[in-house]
């Protein structure tokens, strides 16, 4: 196991994934998003409601002690009432591209 996570957030438009990605970035609370190039089709429900919305995801890598800042800083962005910040542990990957996390947060 290491300290390094990756989080997943969804977004409403291309240019909020893009606003969310830079601002994180440039903060070193993540070293690397990527939005992925198409939009992904969510289900789910809200105010008792069956929603479907066309989203774009991020997919966001940072390290466990940036993660509260991370979270404050996509919601403070974000225009979801309740938007979507789901912490994956990484279990194992390249050590050199941890080293490279570690080195530009």
């Amino acid at each position: 196991m290491t300290d390094k996570y990756l989080v997943l957030v969804t977004c409403a438009s291309v240019a909020e994934a893009r606003q969310i990605a830079r601002a994180v970035v440039e903060a070193r609370l993540a070293a690397c998003v990527n939005i992925l190039p198409g939009a992904v089709v969510s289900i789910y429900r809200w105010k008792g409601k069956v929603e479907t919305a066309r989203e774009r995801l991020l997919l966001i890598k940072t390290s466990r002690k940036r993660l509260a800042k991370l979270q404050a800083a996509v919601e403070r962005v974000h225009s979801y009432d309740v938007p979507e910040f789901i912490a994956l542990p990484i279990a194992a990957g390249s050590r050199a591209y941890f080293d490279w996390i570690e080195g530009v947060l």
